[in-house]
């Protein structure tokens, strides 16, 4: 991680949505990412009554279940599962042993989502996915993900309807919460699974990843835990004008994985665990290269971000980069190829 300096940062507004602009719009029909869908989010706005949603301990959430009319639910509950089979088969008939369990309802966050809770009948499996208000800034970080990380991520788009798969894993505030104090945590292991987090974040500019906006992902090994810290809250994607913003290792939040890594990892170990996460990230970039250029032409061609705050993000890379050539920047997406080129220079030779 880079050298934590004495101020956190702090974000204090909620986010302005960006529109999808007709461009992104091509650009996602281009890739697959856009397709009709039989409900919109507007129409599950449209629910009778809400209830609070405790988690298994009995502790309040952000969540609230809602509910609707008898007279609609059925019709909805069906096109519901259609879109759940859209977005993992592509193929849009509802399963007839699928059923919705549950909607809920979130009310804080930007995009104010519902949570949609899918039951296999048969075996009572169960799994869910999202339906949020769209916005620019968070497709862009959707596609970032999907391009540059090691993870997949597939949503879809229709209007101003954003749909998106679930992402599996412990909350990053959980998992510091209840798993930090265990004596079988790997902390090596972990603090280098965070390091190549923090790394993935800064290059392709995500921000805003507080312990609630990632998830911990574990996986049994033949003697140890593997572990995997994935971003699930794209909303701040090149849009702050702060350097700062896109290094979780600057939020109060994750200040013990901050005290960990720097109990578990030097300096010359650190930067190792960096230099092959930029590496790897320099492949993803030249397999995808056509696709995130064309992304990043839509983003410049269609900015809608604060001047001030690309301004702002501009002179502190030119800063950390030693690059004048940050300064002719005027949109989030010069700024995005500009940054990605003078990160990865070393890996792509």
């Amino acid at each position: 991680m880079q050298g934590r300096e004495a101020e956190v940062n702090t974000i204090t507004r909620r986010k302005d949505f960006l529109p999808i602009t007709q461009e992104l719009k091509e650009y996602l029909g281009t890739v697959g990412r856009a397709s009709p869908l039989p409900v919109s989010y507007e129409d599950l706005q449209d629910f009778q009554e809400t209830y609070p949603l405790f988690d298994k301990q009995g502790q309040p959430t952000f969540w609230s279940t809602v509910v609707y009319d008898s007279s609609t639910q059925a019709s909805l509950w069906e096109s519901l599962t259609s879109i759940y089979s859209l977005i993992k088969t592509g193929d849009p008939h509802a399963v007839s042993h699928l059923q919705v369990e549950r909607v809920d309802y979130c009310e804080f966050g930007n995009s104010k989502p519902f949570r949609i809770r899918v039951v296999n009948q048969y075996n009572d499996n169960y799994d869910h996915f999202y339906i949020k208000v769209g916005d620019a800034s968070r497709i862009y970080g959707l596609e970032l993900e999907h391009l540059l990380s090691p993870n997949r991520m597939s949503y879809l788009i229709h209007g101003d309807t954003l749909v998106e798969e679930h992402v599996a894993g412990v909350p990053g505030d959980v998992f510091i919460r209840d798993y930090f104090p265990r004596g079988d945590l790997n902390e090596v292991r972990i603090a280098k699974e965070f390091v190549k987090f923090s790394e993935r974040c800064f290059v392709r500019l995500l921000g805003d990843m507080r312990s609630y906006n990632y998830v911990v992902d574990m996986t049994p090994d033949f003697e140890e835990m593997q572990y995997r810290v994935r971003a699930i809250d794209f909303d701040q994607q090149s849009y702050e004008g702060r350097k700062n913003i896109y290094l979780p290792q600057f939020f109060k939040e994750n200040l013990a994985v901050v005290q960990l890594c720097s109990t578990c990892l030097n300096q010359p170990t650190m930067k190792q665990y960096q230099d092959e996460e930029r590496s790897l990230i320099a492949r993803r970039y030249v397999s995808e290269k056509a696709r995130i250029t064309a992304l990043c032409h839509v983003m410049r061609e269609n900015a809608t971000e604060p001047p001030e705050k690309v301004h702002q993000l501009r002179e502190e890379l030119s800063d950390y980069h030693h690059a004048e050539a940050f300064l002719s920047c005027e949109t989030m997406g010069e700024v995005l190829e500009m940054h990605l080129t003078c990160s990865l220079a070393r890996h792509l030779g």
